[in-house]
């Protein structure tokens, strides 16, 4: 038991979360770097920017534990500024602990700001302020998913550092490791599973695992498919090569399938054909034409169309392109 909860619902995300640099996967060259601010005792201003479950998080935590130790809770804060993004956020709760002496022996405090490029404009600017006034003892993290939408002035005062996707390889190897400690048998076909439903993303990957762990100890693709409600890859190339072939009424039937059955939303699915669409053996100029139609249907779908109609849309084009190549 772990305060109060059994093993298996515990938050394996929270369990597993790396404590040391070592620990993160997939980021080897940022941790080799990462390490050499450790080794000196030293730090500039970080912005980490990437997608999201790839270790941004985990080794700005990571790095501070390093440098201070037991005590790095004393000398760290942790803000996300999606909850607050305006610049209150910054005149009261950034400054008034950047303006505190660092305890103990510390040369400087840590501020590490989460998703900050969900800050105002204004916000930002302020936070640029804070930045040079409070710099001898006070060092800033900075976490985005988009490091465009950070003003150049504060990218042009921190080292930036560009997380990219975790590969398949830092992801079965990660999850081999959590499904070893909670003694689950994942199979070949499940690894891979989690591999496709994650996208590069750690955190999916766990969730997956860990949602599959409650069905029984045994772990397979099916149970990763279902539990995640995601269509198998080869589903899908079927259901476009089916679509392509002219078939609109054998399609739709699939559709139904899809929405109905398996639970996805309509931006599931566009995702799903988009990332089987580039793996299709087809021509690369009915590619570039299919992908096209991609992108407008998903911008119509985000702007707040209709899922249904804007998928047999996509489905009725696909059919008229009758691909000479399937």
């Amino acid at each position: 038991m772990a305060g109060g909860l059994t093993i298996k619902e515990e938050i394996w995300i929270e369990k597993y979360r790396p404590e040391k640099l070592d620990d993160i996967a997939g980021q080897d060259e940022i941790v080799r770097r990462l390490k050499s601010y450790v080794k000196t005792r030293n730090l500039p201003h970080l912005l980490f920017s990437g997608p999201p479950g790839v270790g941004k998080t985990a080794a700005s935590i990571s790095i501070v534990r390093e440098i201070y130790g037991e005590g790095w809770r004393n000398n760290f804060i942790e803000l996300n500024a999606s909850d607050e993004r305006g610049i209150d956020i910054i005149r009261h709760k950034v400054k008034d602990f950047a303006r505190m002496a660092p305890l103990g022996d510390a040369d400087f405090k840590v501020i590490f700001l989460d998703e900050a490029d969900a800050l105002t404009n204004d916000a930002q600017s302020a936070l640029r302020r804070t930045m040079e006034r409070y710099s001898a003892t006070t060092r800033f993290i900075l976490s985005c998913n988009y490091s465009s939408k950070i003003i150049e002035p504060i990218q042009s005062r921190c080292a930036v550092y560009r997380f990219r996707a975790l590969s398949g390889e830092a992801i079965a190897k990660r999850i081999s490791f959590i499904a070893a400690e909670e003694n689950l048998v994942v199979s070949e076909g499940g690894l891979s599973a989690i591999e496709y439903v994650a996208g590069g993303d750690m955190r999916k990957a766990i969730n997956a695992l860990q949602a599959a762990a409650l069905l029984g100890d045994k772990v397979d693709e099916e149970t990763i498919y279902q539990i995640t409600s995601t269509a198998r890859p080869e589903e899908i190339r079927n259901f476009i090569k089916t679509a392509l072939s002219g078939d609109f009424v054998a399609a739709r039937a699939v559709l139904d399938d899809l929405l109905l059955s398996k639970g996805l939303s309509g931006q599931d699915v566009v995702v799903q054909i988009h990332r089987a669409m580039l793996d299709l053996d087809i021509p690369d100029k009915d590619k570039v034409r299919l992908i096209d139609r991609i992108g407008e249907i998903d911008f119509r779908m985000t702007e707040g169309a209709n899922e249904r109609i804007q998928l047999e849309a996509l489905l009725a084009y696909f059919a008229l392109s009758k691909s000479n190549a399937m």
